[in-house]
């Protein structure tokens, strides 16, 4: 199971942000060894018996264990062998961070290699300052994440972190950049301070990755500022450690969970007042954010193809927003233009523009994966050449190996009629940007067959709509292909009509088309 599916999964089961430190600090360790009985034995006994006892009190409540590597390497041999009974104690169901903060190069390889492969770790800390090459050697390792560290709360960092100007500081700078290195699955990001004003400008900078406070609240009413500014639209995406206090006092349990309840009333606060934001958007003149009414299934075929699309709305605020970003980078243009199948269309949809901005195509792929979700298939085909770095994509995202049929036989060369690895029976879907007479795909199908392959499901991004892709679903369905759909047309028209990117008559076009 990746990193990211647990992490997702514990925050849903225990309906929990928390995350505890497991860091054995000797001062703060020695009170509470006092009070345990436990004052004249070694150090290392008291943090053997202090991690014990924290993991078995706040299991429960916490989404994920973050210990600090540094505590166990200044233990020397001894630490790192306590740092594997950390991991011996930790529930396998629960993600382990181990915070490292590496920035060295020359060691990544060898770093990620022992975290990852030999410890056991499904995450790690980085300090992004030596670029994209730090985070790389990490990112190899499928299933697992970085942590790129953005901002620290030490005072003396902000002469650096806040350069060269209050308004460009480098620590957003960081921010962006360190999006690009992977998804938000991939590479999350972790926030030391405990003003909400800095976490609002990274949550607004990041608003789909997973943030991690280094540090809760300096004065206990500044938690509700800070999930105000660290949350994300749905109420998660902040993970905020347990005070270190509550860690060496009695009654740990009841105080997490107590922590754990206040959090929860105000992600539901936060939620409620969302959604008013979003009637009051709706009831205004005019909305930035349309949320379009849940709408039948216009074809039975599709339907039949995926029977839970049935109580599910074909557009949802993530889509919504999707098709407006889609509008905005130039994907949609009206004009007359001929297709590949001869026919004249008037407008134009070009998806070759999400390649070119890594967030949105991640967002693109993921849109995806939700029609791939359930489907059975050892392989990820694309359908040359459009749909092509979409299949990448997706291979790379699910892990799935690719092939794909070439669109014409090289008569030099290895003269091969599908490229990639496969062998005779495997079970292919077919991935393509939009559908509209079903040429393309049926001709790429029987190449893919014709190497011993076995296609059942077809997904595309766009379903045309109109008579053209009801033909072409009708040739699909006949062949003994099922057709899974991201948006339809109507989809697009409906929600760029009422987010104002179209005027009447151009939503007039469409719906005629």
């Amino acid at each position: 199971m990746s990193f990211f599916v647990q992490l997702t999964d514990a925050i849903a089961e225990r309906q929990s942000l928390l995350v505890t430190g497991l860091d054995p600090n000797p001062e703060m360790l020695q009170s509470w060894a006092t009070r345990h009985g436990m004052g004249g034995r070694s150090f290392l006994s008291q943090a053997r018996h202090w991690i014990k006892a924290v993991i078995e009190e706040t299991a429960p409540h916490v989404c994920a264990y973050k210990p600090s590597l540094g505590f166990y390497q200044s233990l020397g041999p001894v630490g790192l062998e306590l740092l594997l009974e950390v991991r011996d104690l930790v529930p396998r169901e629960l993600p382990l961070i181990v915070d490292t903060k590496h920035g060295d190069l020359n060691s990544s390889s060898a770093m990620a290699n022992y975290l990852f492969k030999e410890f056991g770790a499904d995450a790690v800390t980085l300090s992004p300052l030596a670029g994209q090459d730090i985070a790389a050697p990490f990112l190899l390792y499928p299933g697992k994440a970085v942590v790129m560290t953005c901002h620290s709360s030490n005072q003396a960092a902000r002469l650096f972190q806040h350069y060269p100007s209050e308004e460009k500081p480098l620590y957003l700078q960081i921010v962006r950049e360190t999006q690009l290195w992977g998804t938000p699955e991939q590479v999350l990001l972790e926030v030391g301070t405990s003003d909400p004003a800095i976490l609002a400008r990274v949550r607004a900078e990041a608003p789909e990755r997973f943030l991690i406070l280094r540090s809760l609240w300096s004065e206990e009413d500044n938690l509700e500022a800070m999930l105000e500014a660290g949350l994300s639209a749905a109420a998660d995406g902040l993970l905020l450690p347990l005070p270190q206090n509550l860690l060496v006092e009695d009654n740990l349990a009841a105080k997490a969970e107590a922590l754990k309840q206040q959090i929860s009333s105000t992600r539901e606060r936060w939620l409620e007042k969302q959604a008013r934001t979003n009637q009051d958007q709706q009831d205004g003149p005019r909305c930035d954010l349309w949320l379009p009414e849940p709408t039948p299934s216009r074809d039975p075929l599709e339907t039949q193809a995926n029977p839970a699309q049935q109580d599910k709305p074909q557009a949802d605020e993530a889509l919504s927003s999707l098709i407006v970003e889609l509008f905005d980078i130039g994907c949609l243009l009206f004009g007359d233009y001929v297709q590949a199948s001869g026919a004249v269309f008037n407008y134009y949809i070009d998806l070759r523009q999400i390649i070119s901005d890594p967030n949105l195509f991640h967002r693109v792929l993921h849109a995806y994966a939700g029609q791939l979700e359930g489907l059975i298939f050892d392989r990820i085909a694309g359908i040359p050449y459009g749909s092509l770095p979409t299949a990448t994509g997706l291979s790379l995202q699910l892990h799935k190996p690719l092939i794909y049929p070439r669109k014409e036989v090289k008569a030099h060369g290895a003269r091969r009629l599908i490229e990639g690895d496969f062998k005779e029976g495997d079970q292919v879907v077919v991935v393509d940007d939009i559908l509209i007479t079903g040429g393309s795909v049926l001709e790429g199908i029987a190449k893919l067959e014709s190497s011993g392959l076995v296609v059942r499901d077809v997904v595309v991004f766009i379903d045309h709509g109109g008579d053209h892709d009801r033909h072409a679903r009708e040739r699909l369905s006949e062949a003994g292909y099922r057709c899974h759909a991201v948006l339809s047309i109507d989809q697009i028209t409906n929600v760029l009509h009422h987010a104002g990117r179209l005027n009447d008559a151009q939503a007039a076009t469409l719906n005629a088309s």
